[in-house]
């Protein structure tokens, strides 16, 4: 069993920053890829970032240049950093790792970018 817990979300002024962290715990021999998908209401989720276990990343075009995606592979935490804020970046954000083959899924933070 693979269990993963968000944390950092929150409400935060255009132009703010939030960190989000996500930590995964369980039977975890080896994960592959993680990253951070989010989903406004009406909308599909969508892929925000990803970083391979080697640390190659991966961003959203509407994402470059405002968030960071990192990981810290001996506490199985994965890492959001988001800067330069918009209201059109509120959504929850969920965090997902593969592990052998398989996806996982944490439950999701909310955040909202509002003034």
């Amino acid at each position: 069993q693979v269990q993963l817990v968000e944390s950092g979300g929150g409400l935060v002024q255009p132009g703010g920053s939030l960190r989000l962290s996500c930590l995964a715990s369980g039977s975890i021999f080896s994960i592959n890829v993680m990253g951070w998908y989010r989903q406004a209401p009406g909308k599909q989720r969508e892929l925000v970032a990803i970083v391979s276990s080697s640390g190659t990343t991966n961003y959203a075009e509407y994402v470059k240049g405002r968030f960071t995606i990192s990981r810290d592979n001996a506490k199985n935490t994965v890492y959001l950093q988001m800067n330069s804020l918009k209201p059109e970046d509120t959504a929850v954000y969920y965090c997902n790792i593969h592990v052998l083959g398989r996806s996982f899924w944490g439950q999701g933070t909310q955040v909202t970018v509002s003034s």
